[in-house]
Order: C-alpha cells, then structure tokens, then sequence
C-alpha cells in the first residue's frame, strides 16, 4: 500500500519536478552510489523536497536500486517526523528497513533502524525503540573493520537508548551511555555527535537540578557546533542555558536568549521547538511582572501545541497559566488551567504505561504475568465501583433524612456528612499515594530490565512480589483498620520492592519485641508507608555507604504500644538542602495526609494516636539519621 501511494503521488505530480532535478536523478540511478554519504552528496539539494523525495523513491524502486530506495524513505520519514506525524514516519522508515534488505547493505539497515527506533521514542513507544536501537547496536558492532559511517551509527544507537532511558528518568543509566558515545565521537573526530551528546548530558544534569554542570556541557554543544552550524543543536543548548539562568534568576538574561531564538526556531520549521520556546518566554515575563506579555506568549505556545497534540507542552502551558491566574486573583481561571494540567498529565503517565505494560506482557510470554495483571485490573475496578456506590448511597441517604429531619437534624446531619466525606477523601488519597504512578511505572521498569538482561529468575520473583503488594493495597483500602501483623507484611513487601531501584544496598530489618501479639493490635491500614518512603526518599537516597532501615515494635505502657522507624540518612537539614536545589521536585504529601488519618481515627479511642520525628546526632553533634516514634493506644 504503501509503494503503492508513492508510485500514485509521484505519478500525479511528476510534470511539477524540474529538469534538473529529473536530470539529476536520472545520473544518480545510472550511477548507483554504494554508501550514504554519496547518496546524501547527490540528493543534497532536494533532501527537504518531498515531491522529489517521492519521485525518487519511485524511480528507484523501477531500476530496482534498493539502497537508494531505502534512503529517501528514511529522509522522507525524517521529515514527517518534524512535522510531529509520527504514525506516517513509523510507515516510512519500516519500508525502509526492508528495502535494506533487498539492498543487502549493513550501513542503511542500522540507519534504518536508528530511525525507526527515534520515530518510536518520539511517540513514546519505549520497548519498541529500545529493540530497535540494541538491533542496530547489535549489527553495528558485528561488522569487521567498520567504516566511519558505520561507527557514527555505533554512536547513534547508543545516543538513542540512553535517550530512553532519559525519557524513563534513569538518569544512572542515560548520563553513561551518551558519556560512551562521546568518547567514540571524539576519536571520530564528529563535531555532530559531540555536539547533540554534550547537548543530552547538559539536559539530564539539568534535570536532576546539577545546573552548574548541565551550563557547562551545554555550552560545550554550542562551541562543537560553531563547525556545524546546526540550528537544532544551537536552539535547544540555547535554550537549556537560558532556562538556567530563570532557574538562577536572572530573568532578563534568559529572556534575551530566549526571545534572540524565536526567528531561527520560525525558519527551522520545528513546531514543538517553537512551542517550547513562547511558553518560556511567557514563564520568564511572570517572573518579570509582565502579566499581559507573559499571557500573549502562553497563548501562542498552547495555540501551537494544541494543534500539533504537544502533550508536553500543553501540560506546561496550562501550568503557567494557572501561576499567572493566580498572580492576577482569578482564582476560578487558575483552578481551571490547573486540572487541565492534571488531566493531560494523568493521561500522559496512563498512555506510557499501557504502552509499556503492554510490551512486557507481550515479550514475558507467560499465561501467569497475563492473569495477574488481569486480577489487579479487576480488583482495581470493584474498587471503583465500591467507591461510586458508595458515594450515591451517602448523597440518596442525606436526600431523604433532609426531607424528613427538621432543622437541628439537618444540620447535625451535614456535620456527620462533612466526617465522613474528610475520612472518605483521606482514604482514597492514601490508596493514590500507595498507587502513585510514578511508583507502579518505576517498579514495573525495574522488572523489565531484568527480563531484559535475561534474569528471568529474578524478574519473575520480584512480579510476584509486586502482584501480591498491590493486592494488599487494594485489600487494606477497602477496611478501616487492619492487624500489625498484615501492616508488617504489607510494609515488607513495599521495601523489597522499592529496594531494586537501590540495588538492594538497603538493610531493612523488623524488630517485634517478644511480648507483643502483632495479630491483636488494629491500626490504621497502610498507615506505616509514608514514613518508609520519606526515610527511603529523603534519608537514604542522598547517602553514601551502608543504609540501614530498622523498624521496631515494643510496648510502651499499658496503654501504648510504641512503633519506631529509624534510618541513618543524612538527616533533615541536610534533605531540605538538596530539595532547594533540585528542579524536579517530589512532593511528600503522604505524612501530612497520615497526620490526618490518625486524627481522624483516634476519635474511637480513649486515648489519641501521636508521633514524634526525632534527628539523632552522634557525639560530635553531626547527624547520624531520623526516627520516627508512633505510638498506637491500646482499646
């Protein structure tokens, strides 16, 4: 179907390509080029004319010259792919990869396949693009005595997964892949390469909120690319150092930069740069106090993303707007820009994760993996169903006890109705936290790149401790209190899991003293999670050396059972710190919203549920961790 179309446009429009550019195509098929690099010499240019592109393709397919074929295919996806239509150039460059197969040439094969695997990245199709890349990868390093342009996709193909793993936010992985391919870049002599690489180091530094070190290697793409005189490459470093400089207030430096790459950005033709670029411009102008500039900027960012389905971008523009209603008190319109902003993000993180679920289950090839995702997703639906049915029998409820109470009763009434409605809301934002997104796609990835790196042993014993923790989750979400004993197992169950993303470097250890009967004593359910995950999160993971997690269970009196969690992180003061400097930032809601529960459900007690946070220090008043001290009343 696909040549099909080619042959049909090519055919229609044939009398609109000049007689050079027929002439030249003509010299080129007698020709025959044997390597892209000639191909790319003898199409230079027209590699940005589809029409010409298209009548190539044609041509070429007649006189049966595959490697030619090939690439003007993958040129022609290329295009589609600034255009953000990357269903068309997933088409294209997979009919490329098979006209390299007839040409029988490794060199436009592992281009081929780089290109699909970038098309594939682009509509976050993960696995999809990490096969592709490792087959490139695999194909390239096959090949005795390679060409340079052999070893230029070698780098390519390593630039793309450690792309990947960018985009997966394994920041551990990525920065050591494009580090790989620079060095390989550096003996090529490749100023491209060096430039787009330092240019994907400085992005993942930024990330992580290393803004000194990402400027540097930003800077470092900018000079490589004064030999190359890449407008992508100059745009998006360009931009990256100015939104440091925001990040660093210096807001009228970054808003020279910014507003000095809107022409190059106009003349590039890349929609999503553009995009990028007056949101920016926009953030930066709030920062400035330039209400209506800032607005008019915003406006032209979100008009291009909505009509492109830049989800990103989108997502930050509403973001901005919501800042910049706020600034203005128009409450309401802030609001409004905000859960567009969550929708887009809920819909976001949902689309990555079916795709990624998908491919695993496909690739584990194992009927057990296939029935427990099934049973979470039905456990997850009654939920839901609980939840609704739940919700209509309050509001039916309160109808008609409105209708036959008097005043006193209906106001009585709306008191227990605002209770029920608080404990409602606390629990079903407990059971989000337990089932944040981020946690279930980040544990399901650390599954994955066991099964990938062929572990099967290991990646079928963490699943199975997956699916048995977010069975309890959703067991315990749907009671008031559970025994200590399940919170114990439940609690086990998370750190183990959590400890893959740590490379099991984390010593967790419960301790229950002897005359404690964990079955007898009722908590809260899912109750002792959030505590784990702030030592995990904000004690341990900035910590060098042995990490220690210990969770002890002692009876305080006889009306108190004492349960204590205990790290030797780095301590409060020194996390605050590094939160301050981090970019992406992670909100730690889960202890407030425990403050709540225990309030809440200390109201069935004679005595109320409290705890303490304590910072230890050693002799030399350095810190040496926190604990946690909850103490449970006894009925």
């Amino acid at each position: 179907m696909l040549f099909f179309a080619v042959s049909t446009i090519s055919t229609v429009h044939s009398q609109e390509i000049t007689g050079e550019n027929k002439n030249n195509i003509a010299t080129i098929l007698q020709e025959r080029p044997s390597t892209i690099k000639a191909l790319e010499t003898a199409l230079k240019p027209a590699l940005q004319d589809t029409l010409v592109l298209t009548y190539f393709i044609d041509s070429s397919k007649k006189r049966k010259y595959h490697l030619g074929e090939a690439f003007a295919l993958n040129q022609l996806g290329a295009i589609y792919q600034k255009k953000a239509s990357f269903k068309r150039a997933i088409t294209l460059h997979t009919a490329a990869l098979s006209a390299s197969e007839l040409a029988v040439n490794l060199e436009i094969k592992v281009f081929s396949l780089n290109m699909l695997s970038l098309a594939h990245l682009r509509q976050n199709s993960i696995q999809s693009a990490l096969d592709n890349a490792q087959s490139a990868l695999f194909l390239a390093k096959e090949i005795e005595n390679p060409s340079d342009e052999i070893k230029k996709n070698y780098n390519t193909s390593l630039n793309l997964i450690g792309n990947i793993y960018k985009t997966l936010e394994q920041w551990e992985h990525s920065i050591p892949k494009f580090q790989e391919a620079l060095e390989l870049e550096k003996q090529l002599g490749n100023n491209m390469g060096l430039a787009l690489n330092y240019q994907d180091i400085g992005e993942s530094l930024e990330a992580q909120g290393k803004l000194s070190e990402a400027l540097i290697n930003y800077n470092n793409a900018l000079f490589y690319n004064k030999n190359i005189g890449s407008s992508s490459i100059n745009i998006k470093s360009n931009l990256g150092i100015a939104h440091i400089y925001v990040h660093q207030e210096k807001f009228n430096e970054g808003l020279r930069i910014l507003e000095s790459l809107l022409e190059p950005a106009k003349k590039l033709g890349n929609m999503e740069l553009l995009s990028e670029l007056y949101i920016n411009i926009g953030w930066t102008l709030i920062h400035l106090m330039q209400n209506d500039m800032a607005k008019e900027n915003l406006l032209k960012g979100f008009e291009i993303a909505q009509n492109y389905n830049f989800n990103n971008e989108l997502e930050e523009a509403y973001i901005f707007l919501s800042d910049l209603s706020a600034k203005e008190g128009n409450h309401e319109a802030s609001l409004n820009y905000y859960k567009r902003a969550r929708s887009i993000e809920r819909k976001t993180l949902n689309d990555r994760n079916i795709r990624y679920v998908a491919d695993l289950i496909y690739r584990s090839e194992t009927e057990k993996k296939n029935s427990q995702i099934e049973v979470l997703g039905k456990e997850n639906e009654i939920v839901k169903l609980k939840l609704r049915k739940n919700q209509t029998t309050l509001l039916i409820s309160g109808f008609a006890l409105a209708l036959l109470g008097g005043i006193l009763y209906i106001l009585f009434y709306q008191r227990q109705l605002k209770n029920e409605k608080q404990l409602l809301t606390l629990e079903s934002t407990m059971l989000r936290s337990q089932m944040n997104p981020h946690f279930l796609f980040n544990s399901l990835n650390s599954i994955k790149l066991y099964i990938i790196n062929n572990e099967k042993k290991n990646a079928v014993h963490y699943l199975n401790k997956f699916s048995k923790l977010i069975r309890k989750i959703l067991e315990a979400s749907s009671v008031r209190e559970i025994s200590l004993a399940d919170e114990l197992e439940t609690v086990q169950l998370y750190m183990n899991i959590e400890n893959i993303r740590f490379n099991d470097e984390i010593n967790f250890e419960v301790v229950v003293e002897k005359n404690i009967d964990t079955h007898t004593i009722k908590i809260p359910s899912l109750i002792l999670q959030p505590f784990l995950e702030n030592a995990l999160w904000h004690g341990l993971s900035g910590k060098e050396g042995v990490k220690h997690i210990e969770l002890r269970v002692k009876k305080e009196n006889i009306y108190f059972t004492n349960i204590t969690i205990t790290d030797n992180g780095i301590g409060r003061e020194s996390s605050e710190r590094i939160k301050k400097n981090r970019i992406i930032k992670r909100k730690s809601v889960g202890i407030k919203i425990t403050k709540e529960r225990l309030a809440n459900f200390s109201k069935g007690y004679q005595n109320s549920f409290t705890f303490d946070i304590l910072d230890l220090y050693d002799d030399e008043n350095r810190s040496r961790g926190t604990m946690i001290s909850l103490n449970i009343p006894v009925i």
